[in-house]
This record gives C-alpha cells, sequence and structure tokens, in this order.
C-alpha cells in the first residue's frame, strides 16, 4: 500500500477552514469591538496570567497552524486558478514554507512569553 502525504493536506485543509470560521469571528469581535468600546474591561494581570498558562499556549498553537496551513493552501490554488503560474513545485514550496515558518515563529513567540 503506497502512503500519499494529499489526503493529509486536505484534511489540515479543511479542520483550518473550520477553526478560522469558528474562531476568528469571536476574536474580531472581541478585538475589534469588545475591548475598544469597553464592553470588556480584562486586567493586565488577568491576561499575563491566562497566557502564561501552559495549555493556552498549546490551545493557541493549535490553533493557529491549521489555520496557517489552510491559507497555505488556499493562497496555493488561488495561484494557480487565479494567476495561472505553472510552475507547481516552486509555489507549493512558497506556499508551504511560508506556513511552517509562521507556525516555527508562533511556536517560539508561544514558548518564550
Amino acid at each position: 500500500m503506497k502512503f500519499r502525504v494529499l489526503p493529509f493536506v486536505w484534511l489540515t485543509f479543511s479542520g483550518g477552514g473550520v477553526v478560522a470560521a469558528v474562531f476568528l469571528p469571536v476574536l474580531v469581535v472581541l478585538l475589534a469591538f469588545a475591548l475598544p468600546l469597553g464592553w470588556v474591561d480584562p486586567s493586565h494581570a488577568h491576561l499575563e496570567g491566562l497566557v502564561q498558562s501552559w495549555f493556552t499556549r498549546i490551545a493557541l498553537f493549535a490553533l493557529i497552524v491549521p489555520m496557517l496551513v489552510h491559507a497555505a493552501h488556499r493562497f496555493r490554488y488561488t495561484v494557480y486558478d487565479g494567476l495561472q503560474v505553472k510552475h507547481k513545485v516552486l509555489v507549493a514550496l512558497a506556499c508551504y514554507g511560508g506556513a511552517m515558518v509562521l507556525a516555527m515563529a508562533a511556536f517560539l513567540v508561544l514558548t518564550t512569553v
């Protein structure tokens, strides 16, 4: 039986789409409306304590990585179909490599905070 990686890429793509559809609207409402309008007023100590938790860091990383893969996959096929770029390997390396670099940056930020 031959191992194929493409189903796992599509699985991560769909998972990232679900994560983005569920959690990004909540973040937009909180960060764009609730905080600036004063609907919620969390203290600095409370937010710092929340981010210091290892569970929160793992959860943030588990939310960020699938969204990055989703964005990379969507951008890859947009470049193929929309711009008609024929360099499939180069585009795939650029898209998924960019997602991997951003995931490593998120890991570094989350582990050094």
